[in-house]
């Protein structure tokens, strides 16, 4: 599994970006996959996650209502959308595959971490 996230930038509060994050080799098919971010100085944190059949999602407190993920089995990748954006929301973000098949906040069950995209949110 190799995975390359793109989409992060530069927008100012109340803004938006859409996060991309395509995997290279078709063998997560199976896997529900996920979002996660890290501050400098800061542990990684869980954000968003998505079952393999893209039914069923799970995200963090601080972006529920405002980050939607969804993933297109076709093309083999996942999308986080995120809306009304702050300052705090800025970080690397990450994305990652569970070898579980459904949704989960849990770290340990996440591997195959791609580089990350900046996301930074001006007040």
């Amino acid at each position: 599994v190799q995975l390359q996230a793109s989409g992060g930038g530069l927008v100012q509060a109340g803004g938006s970006l859409k996060l991309s994050c395509a995997n290279s080799r078709r063998t997560a098919s199976n896997n529900a996959l996920g979002w996660f971010r890290q501050a400098p100085g800061l542990e990684r944190e869980f954000v968003a996650s998505i079952g393999w059949k893209g039914s069923s999602t799970v995200y963090a407190d601080s972006v529920k209502d405002r980050f939607t993920i969804s993933r297109d089995s076709a093309k083999n990748t996942v999308y986080l959308q995120m809306d009304s954006l702050k300052p705090e929301d800025t970080a690397r973000y990450f994305c990652a595959v569970s070898r579980s098949p459904v949704a989960t906040s849990r770290l340990d069950l996440y591997g195959s971490w791609g580089q990350g995209t900046q996301v930074t949110v001006s007040s």
